[in-house]
């Protein structure tokens, strides 16, 4: 499978680290899956609410009624282990774990592999969909 594999047959992205600020990656990223089509599910326990969207403090608490394919990742690299671990917590585990531009971290690949899942590291979701689109 490749990124664009999983971009082309992904329907609903947890963004885990999103920001309430447009002027942040996070935001603006998020923002433009969204007008593509794709359904967000913002994460972050500091903010309650993302373009209207509840915000889940952790991908764990999403209920388990939510799909989640991708979990596109927008932390520093040394929480990335942890992040993942929390994601594998859910019963419906998601199909790609995505590490955004800049961020790669050997123990996340690990965890994530080991569980089975796709994994992609240093590669932005707005810019992988956009060229997987030529």
């Amino acid at each position: 499978m490749t990124p664009a594999e999983i971009l082309h047959t992904a329907k609903t992205i947890a963004v885990v680290g999103i920001s309430d600020d447009p002027s942040r990656p996070s935001y603006s990223v998020a923002k433009r899956l969204m007008q593509v089509g794709y359904t967000i599910v913002p994460v972050n326990p500091r903010v309650k609410e993302w373009e209207g969207l509840e915000c889940y403090p952790y991908v764990s608490s999403i209920p388990e009624t939510i799909t989640i394919d991708i979990v596109d990742i927008f932390r520093r690299s040394e929480a990335t282990p942890d992040t993942v671990r929390d994601a594998l917590k859910r019963q419906n585990k998601p199909r790609c774990i995505w590490l955004q531009a800049g961020i790669v971290n050997e123990e996340a690949k690990r965890l994530t592999e080991e569980a089975g899942i796709y994994y992609v590291e240093n590669r932005c979701t707005a810019v992988e969909y956009a060229l997987s689109r030529r």
